[in-house]
């Protein structure tokens, strides 16, 4: 078991605060004269608003409306996170990536969803839950947010396996120490973003004020309220 480790029925601590840094995001809005949605799919929109620019003038900004997704950063207490490798067309690459998903259930709390997509994609189970990061993903591009869980305490669910179908039918499951994560992320052999964010945020948290005192399931995220 690792240094970090503790027994997960002990009192959680509270987790720290940013209060006061400058150094915080906020949340504003220009205002928007024109909007349209060209193209709106299943899952995805595109959006084109015209927004009012600070020095007077108007500019056009196409973005991709996301509903939002979840990722799980599963370590084990060897040290080991569990990883998922897919196939993802766009980048033309197969990417390890860590388990996540869509938020395109209304009204379903994060935490719910990424214990879904632990268990459909990995058939995993995990006892301690925090919150690890949230971050967008493109926000140039895209209002796509995404919340990573640390998930602790795992073990094997037995009973029926996830349908996988499309790319999910090659996926490839495995448990990748996370002192060579951290080195290959660094090294730019690893480029999924939820994983790189993950992995790093775990080692920031054990330098910082340790894992045990990361932010709970509940806490608020602006970004997609709950």
């Amino acid at each position: 078991m690792n240094a970090d480790a503790r027994p997960h029925d002990a009192a959680p601590q509270p987790p720290s605060t940013p209060a006061g840094s400058r150094f915080t995001d906020t949340a504003e809005e220009w205002p928007v004269v024109e909007e349209g949605t060209p193209y709106e799919g299943r899952i995805f929109g595109l959006r084109s608003d015209v927004v009012a620019m600070p020095d007077g003038t108007d500019a056009r900004r196409d973005y991709l409306v996301h509903p939002g997704a979840v990722g799980v950063l599963a370590l084990d207490d060897d040290d080991r996170v569990l990883v998922l490798r897919q196939y993802r067309h766009p980048v033309r690459h197969k990417l390890w990536e860590v388990p996540a998903g869509l938020l395109d259930v209304p009204g379903e709390h994060p935490q719910l969803a990424a214990q879904r997509e632990l268990y459909e994609e990995a058939h995993h189970k995990a006892d301690d839950w925090r919150v690890l990061v949230d971050f967008y993903n493109s926000p140039g591009s895209s209002d796509e947010a995404i919340r990573v869980f640390l998930a602790r305490g795992l073990s094997e669910v037995d009973g029926e396996r996830y349908a996988a179908h499309a790319e999910e039918s090659e996926l490839e499951v495995a448990w990748a120490p996370l002192d060579e994560v951290v080195r290959l992320v660094l090294a730019g052999a690893l480029h999924n973003p939820t994983l790189i964010a993950g992995a790093l945020a775990v080692v920031a948290a054990r330098a910082g004020d340790g894992l045990d005192r990361l932010r709970p399931v509940d806490a608020p995220w602006p970004a997609r309220p709950f």
